[in-house]
């Protein structure tokens, strides 16, 4: 009989274990956003290790990431419960909605050359792939395009504020370009974004950019929290 010793198992690679806790925190992160936890939910961290097939270590790795994000909170006595909502989403929509136009205003005060065929050459990517099935290369060309902005932009300051916004983009995104009808609309938008900057035309690019954010954020909003009753809810009287 041979020794149990001589067939230990190798141990694992800690970027195994690290991809294993981003996966969790990117799957309970997409359910939050999605709006499958209303605000103020209750999280049983047990049930969500079962469903998800992980033991709870990652999950609470993922958990306390999410808490630094302010989507979760625990609470003595209570768990960990849910805070995001209609009134998070659309502060983080106007937030995103500033700063993300001035740095379009930026971009087309300092785009140059290079920076006019990044963003044509992207313009012309989003175009194919707005007319696919698979929403990820879109998602794909659509962060591209932002990132080329932002580079453009130079923005130093601006570009770390908008980073604390970065982890909802792929996961709004995701939900509202299920929508064909979006999908057309954004397509169009961010073209309109594009060619102002390629023109130099500052006022006109931090107009479109504004626009598109606010505009997309609230179809995000319908879509995963319903029309709200109070006629005040428009972003875009609140972005003016």
């Amino acid at each position: 009989m041979s020794d149990i010793s001589e067939n230990r198992l190798d141990p694992l690679d800690p970027g195994l274990m690290i991809s294993l806790r981003d996966h969790v925190h990117r799957a309970l992160r997409m359910a939050i956003i999605s709006g499958r936890y209303p605000n103020q939910t209750k999280l049983n961290e047990r049930q969500l290790a079962e469903e998800l097939g992980v033991s709870t270590t990652p999950l609470k790795e993922a958990i306390r990431q999410l808490e630094a994000e302010g989507l979760l909170k625990t609470l003595p006595r209570r768990g960990v419960i849910v805070l995001y909502g209609r009134t998070w989403a659309e502060e983080m929509i106007l937030a995103r909605a500033a700063l993300e136009s001035m740095i379009a205003h930026l971009a087309a005060r300092r785009v140059d050359d290079a920076g006019r065929t990044a963003l044509r050459q992207i313009m012309v990517s989003m175009a194919v792939a707005s007319d696919g099935i698979d929403p990820d290369p879109l998602i794909a060309f659509n962060e591209q395009f932002h990132e080329q902005i932002h580079r453009t932009s130079e923005c130093l300051y601006l570009g770390k504020l908008i980073e604390r916004q970065r982890f909802y983009d792929a996961s709004t995104r995701r939900i509202i370009h299920s929508d064909p009808q979006e999908k057309a609309q954004a397509l169009a938008e961010h073209t309109a974004i594009g060619e102002a900057i390629i023109a130099h035309d500052i006022d006109g690019a931090e107009r479109a950019m504004r626009d598109h954010v606010v505009r997309s954020g609230e179809n995000y909003i319908r879509l995963v929290f319903g029309n709200s009753d109070s006629p005040s809810s428009s972003l875009h009287a609140v972005a003016e």
